[in-house]
């Protein structure tokens, strides 16, 4: 109640210092969701009393409300988690209250603001504050930002706080294994056609920036392996972009190092980290290609050194990969690697033009997509006449910056066709070739890398102007057959492997309602209490910018991932409620 006593004493002192243009001036915003699921036992799909323990219902939700009056805004975020085992969250997430408040002063020339920060430094590599309602993710910064242009192209940023981690106070006295460190960092980008006259319209484009980021976690000593070492208070790192363009082509990279910083995640080691992301692009009409190249070496970044999961994290390690929506190939999504990774990702869009052979009278589109991700490669160094690899408090290892490792995290070859064939029907084809290294992504040890082919088609028919159905069919080829020998212990490894059969039928009248109907069926999978319908049934309405929509039926066992960060999803059955809007 403290903090939105604070920012009510705010509002009001600064529409007292506008007077009468209040209600001319003032502007109010915001959104609401709220998803609601009751589970059931199934026996079909393992789902058991003792899983449900008693919490058939679980609920989430949020509302934002933001006010603005000329240049001053402030708002805050409310949020409820009522959450059951099954939901997938961390249980952490469990609890009520203003979770996000702020308010910002912005003339134009220099903007500050207090609370919660979302913001990144370029790609996001050394400083990114964000949230994910999806995952339960929000690493918001609370403290303070201050940001300049002191000239037209030139930007510079500077923050400090700590980040939000769940409901943990930001006070001192808070346990270890809450408590985190002060993040501080400072931020320039400078756009050179904006600030020099005679480049305002020149076809070669350049941006420059940089960044700096250190945390501040008060120093210890842990005893890791019967061996007493010694955290630095002070971890530092820093970036460097560059974005050029020319005519159709564009280049873009940034390079990030980070100093010396012993975690339990990267099993304390005293290695500096460090990361470059590249991209090239080439644009015309119809068609467009994008070549894209990444290398992380030891690059976890948190702000609590005994952090191991998906939370806590300074920077943020952009993913290469193809992002698939359709339910079989998502089951495999990937999540970035921050103690190592190389990728590369080549896509190409081209449009066969229209009254062509191949284009007919709408024109047709093509996709290809290539992505691969491996490890590095990491030799043994030689400490006190002793050759170790990865040893805690040591430097780790030694890895040559393009030496690239011999395992293969993740592989996807995607092409599809998508083609209007008249006024009523739109048609898409794709096929997805597709690699999953389960042990290293999901951390099942001793796990079968996934080798599969998927096949999926969809096809819209447009009865009249506001009535619509798709159908969409999906099937996989897994590398694992229904006579594979299951290695005793493994058994939970296979609850999604195997052959899949998948659809999805939908109604739409437009603009306001659908109905759809869906399955799952892993009719291959090589444990037969595993050969299971997901049958779904889903029904919306959309009014404005309210969207409701109600679902029942069995959801599988997957990933969830955003932006290469993922959270696991149990298998659960029941009926969920979702209730979004915005005003």
């Amino acid at each position: 109640m403290k903090k939105l006593s604070l920012l009510i004493v705010l509002v009001l002192g600064v529409t007292a210092v506008y007077g009468q243009d209040f209600l001319k001036k003032s502007k109010v915003s915001g959104s609401f969701q709220m998803d609601g699921n009751y589970y059931w036992e199934d026996n079909g799909i393992g789902i058991t009393k003792e899983d449900i323990n008693g919490e058939e219902f679980g609920a989430y939700g949020f509302g934002k409300l933001q006010y603005q009056l000329g240049n001053f805004t402030a708002g805050f975020r409310f949020e409820a988690y009522q959450t059951t085992p099954m939901s997938g969250f961390d249980s952490r997430v469990k609890g009520m209250g203003i979770a996000n408040y702020f308010a910002t002063y912005d003339d134009g020339t220099i903007g500050v603001t207090v609370g919660d920060i979302y913001d990144q430094f370029g790609n996001g590599l050394v400083f990114r504050s964000y949230e994910e309602w999806t995952l339960g993710f929000d690493n918001a910064l609370r403290g303070i930002r201050a940001v300049y242009h002191p000239w037209e192209g030139v930007t510079l940023k500077g923050l400090y706080g700590k980040q939000r981690f769940y409901w943990a106070g930001y006070g001192e006295n808070v346990p270890t294994s809450e408590n985190r460190g002060l993040v501080r960092g400072v931020d320039g980008e400078w756009d050179l056609n904006s600030s020099i006259a005679s480049m305002n319209n020149s076809k070669f484009r350049a941006t420059v920036g940089a960044s700096f980021v250190s945390k501040y976690e008060d120093a210890s000593t842990l005893f890791v392996n019967g061996e007493e070492l010694v955290m630095p208070q002070n971890v530092a790192s820093y970036s460097g972009r560059l974005n050029l363009g020319y005519g159709r082509f564009t280049f873009s990279t940034e390079y990030a190092r980070k100093i010396n910083d012993p975690s339990e995640f990267n099993n304390y080691i005293y290695k500096d980290g460090q990361e470059l992301l590249a991209s090239l692009a080439y644009s015309q009409k119809g068609l467009g290609m994008v070549l894209q190249v990444k290398r992380v070496d030891n690059m976890s970044f948190k702000s609590n050194r005994l952090a191991t999961q998906n939370d806590l994290d300074i920077g943020f390690i952009p993913p290469l990969n193809y992002t698939h929506t359709h339910s079989l190939p998502s089951m495999f999504s990937y999540a970035t690697q921050p103690l190592g990774e190389m990728g590369i990702q080549f896509q190409v869009n081209y449009t066969i033009p229209k009254k062509t052979v191949l284009g007919g009278k709408y024109g047709t589109k093509l996709a290809f997509n290539y992505s691969q991700v491996n490890d590095i490669k990491r030799d043994s160094i030689n400490v006190n006449g002793v050759n170790m690899l990865n040893q805690p408090g040591t430097k780790g290892y030694k890895s040559d910056f393009f030496a690239v490792g011999d395992r293969m995290f993740y592989r996807d070859l995607n092409f599809e066709i998508e083609k209007k064939i008249s006024a009523k029907w739109h048609l898409t084809l794709m096929y997805i070739n597709l690699y999953y290294d389960m042990e290293t992504i999901e951390n099942h040890p001793g796990a079968e890398a996934v080798e599969a082919n998927i096949a999926f088609g969809e096809a819209i028919y447009k009865i009249n102007r506001n009535n619509s159905i798709r159908l969409e069919l999906q099937h996989m080829w897994d590398n694992i057959g229904p006579n594979h020998t299951i290695e005793p212990g493994h058994e939970s490894y296979y609850t999604k492997r195997g052959n899949w059969f998948a659809f999805l039928l939908e109604y739409t009248i437009a603009p306001k309602w659908f109905v759809s109907v869906a399955d799952k069926y892993n009719y291959g999978n090589p444990i037969a209490d595993n050969r299971d319908h997901y049958i779904t049934g889903s029904f919306g309405y959309i009014k404005d910018q309210t969207r409701i929509a109600i679902s029942g039926g069995r959801q599988s066992e997957g990933l969830v991932c955003v932006g290469g960060v993922c959270r696991t999803v149990p298998a659960s059955s029941g009926l969920s409620l979702t209730v979004t809007t915005s005003f």
